[in-house]
């Protein structure tokens, strides 16, 4: 997996006037805990946009005066006014503790709702998973092959070897509906004749007068 590699250095100052001062020089003031020991450090803004500016799970290796961390991402703010990055949150990967991580999801296949004239919709784009960090990966696949028209894929769909899905089990990450062309098309399409139609009776023959009976002899 990418690994994105920043050089810090640790903060001394704090409060509003030397945080200020360190966004004035694009500093970003950051902190990685989950170790040992929580780290309060700066790094430039620069070296941030590969890790932050993307929809890809990495690694942040984060060199801090010469000892270096193996991270993941937690959280970010922005300033509401400039939307520039105002500081960072890092996890430390520590290999026999499991951390909490949110994972793309990678669509493989060709649905067969799709084939069917239907249209493919995602849900989510990512799942939040429990696992020990050897197990972390850029992406989790989901195979959409066997997805057919109205039909879902859900969480609870999704097998993950080490990994405990934390999100609800019923929630659809990816569907295929009927496009408005389909749905017109079925509109029109005549309903099957149901059974054979019932045969019709044969006219009755009229009746036969009866022949009058001779009359007597005198």
């Amino acid at each position: 997996m990418k690994t994105i590699t920043i050089k810090g250095q640790l903060r001394t100052g704090t409060g509003k006037t030397a945080t200020r001062q360190l966004r004035s020089q694009d500093l970003v003031p950051g902190v990685i805990y989950g170790g040992a020991s929580e780290v309060n450090f700066t790094a430039a803004a620069v070296d941030f946009k590969p890790l932050v500016y993307t929809p890809d799970f990495q690694f942040a290796e984060v060199d801090v005066d010469g000892k270096s961390y193996r991270c993941i991402l937690k959280d970010l703010q922005f300033d509401k006014v400039s939307d520039k990055l105002n500081h960072v949150d890092l996890l430390e990967l520590v290999e026999d503790k499991r951390v909490t991580a949110t994972i793309p999801l990678k669509f493989v296949g060709a649905a067969e709702g799709v084939k069917a004239g239907g249209r493919l919709e995602i849900k989510m784009k990512a799942l939040k998973v429990k696992t020990y960090p050897k197990y972390l990966r850029e992406n989790i696949e989901v195979d959409i092959t066997n997805l057919v028209l109205n039909g879902n894929i859900r969480v609870e769909d999704v097998k993950v070897d080490n990994y405990e899905i934390l999100n609800s089990p019923r929630i659809p990450i990816a569907s295929v509906t009927m496009t408005r062309q389909l749905k017109q098309e079925e509109a029109t399409t005549p309903a099957a004749t149901k059974g054979a139609a019932p045969a019709k009776a044969a006219p009755a023959k009229a009746a036969t007068p009866a022949k009058a009976a001779p009359a007597a002899k005198k």
